[in-house]
């Protein structure tokens, strides 16, 4: 791509000066002071959430037991802090990793191929990610001294294959949106195939297990794999920091973004790679979580705009919120068992994409 010119330079110095021009209106403050209490709602949305998540379950704990045991473990009763510490906290903790980095990773998704329908579940890295975990089940396979970790490496390592396809083929005609979106496609209805394959061949009490993996879960959750999910999503979401001002400028289109400097296939390639790697973490120790990342991205769209300097964080929220909401619902919903909560996202998805059809979000595209 050919370097800007003088007057692209000149365009961009122009629009700057608009920008601190804007900057310094009472309407422009207010409307920073607007988003940012909107993040801090968020916020508070979400802890209460995590609260009721970690009191939710199967045993009956009261309030003080949960408090307690999050906040004085020392002074619980043993089956209180068992309960609380090594298996309800590292499920919420999951949840809000997960629902984080679905969130920013459909931002993402959406924002380099300016398409409202585009996030890791619908091009396919989450159906790859299904089919690797189908299949080390299948196989029996086991990593010596890391059993734990066999399927979730099968997964992982299945999503970044399905990555890799997308930028290969998308790459071969110049990383044009439009061909991201078709190469996504394909690699979806072919992991599908494999997927569908997969559980055709397998015993029946082999495809329990497959089925109860592809519906997404929580219960896999452990002080093992969080820490994981989180390392990544803050790498990749320092890896980030340096573009968001790009990011802005690439919902303007290409041609815009590209005369005020901004390197678009360079940026395309960078947020690629961060979407396939959140993906395949996220989903490699939860199984399939569907319309998280195509959701949380419109909501926090309506909530504080295309700035990527909020959208971003709230996004993540949003994520964390649907996740850590249908984790309380899917063990509301069934007492004395806790439903897979990629069924619980599914419902609360669709309901949501026709809302955003009789609401008109085409005009925000």
């Amino acid at each position: 791509m050919a370097a800007p010119d003088g007057a692209s330079f000149a365009q961009a110095d122009r629009a700057a000066e608009a920008a601190l021009d804007i900057a310094r209106t009472p309407d422009y403050r207010a409307l920073i002071l607007r988003r940012l209490t909107r993040l801090v709602g968020a916020v508070v949305v979400l802890a209460a959430l995590v609260v009721a998540d970690i009191l939710t379950g199967p045993a009956m704990l009261g309030l003080s037991d949960v408090l307690t045991g999050l906040f004085t473990p020392a002074k619980a009763d043993a089956m209180t802090r068992v309960i609380v510490q090594d298996i309800r906290l590292p499920m919420t903790l999951m949840a809000i990793l997960v629902g984080m980095s679905l969130g920013t990773a459909g931002v993402h998704m959406q924002t380099i191929l300016g398409n409202p329908l585009a996030s890791p579940y619908t091009l396919g890295f989450s159906a790859a990610a299904g089919f690797g975990a189908a299949l080390a089940i299948l196989t029996g396979f086991s990593l010596p001294y890391l059993p734990w970790l066999t399927v979730p490496l099968s997964a992982f390592v299945m999503c970044v294959l399905a990555a890799a396809l997308v930028f290969a083929f998308s790459k071969m005609r110049g990383m044009r949106p439009e061909i991201m979106v078709l190469a996504g496609i394909a690699t979806l209805f072919m992991f599908q195939s494999a997927q569908s394959l997969v559980q055709y061949l397998a015993a029946p009490e082999v495809l329990q297990a497959i089925v109860f993996w592809l519906f997404g879960s929580l219960l896999k959750a452990s002080w093992n794999n969080v820490p994981i999910v989180a390392v990544v999503f803050v790498l990749t979401s320092l890896a980030v920091l340096p573009n968001l001002w790009q990011l802005t400028a690439l919902r303007l289109g290409d041609a815009r973004a590209a005369a005020i400097g901004v390197d678009v296939g360079k940026l395309r390639k960078k947020l690629f790679g961060v979407v396939a790697l959140l993906t395949a973490v996220a989903v490699a120790f939860v199984g399939t979580i569907g319309f998280v990342g195509l959701v949380a991205p419109h909501i926090a769209r309506m909530l504080v705009g295309e700035d990527q300097r909020v959208l971003l964080p709230m996004a993540a929220l949003m994520g964390a919120i649907i996740m850590a909401g249908a984790s309380v619902l899917s063990k509301l919903v069934s007492p004395g068992g806790v439903i897979p909560i990629g069924i619980v996202t599914a419902l609360i998805g669709v309901p949501f994409l026709f809302f955003l059809i009789l609401r008109g979000q085409r005009r925000h595209w």
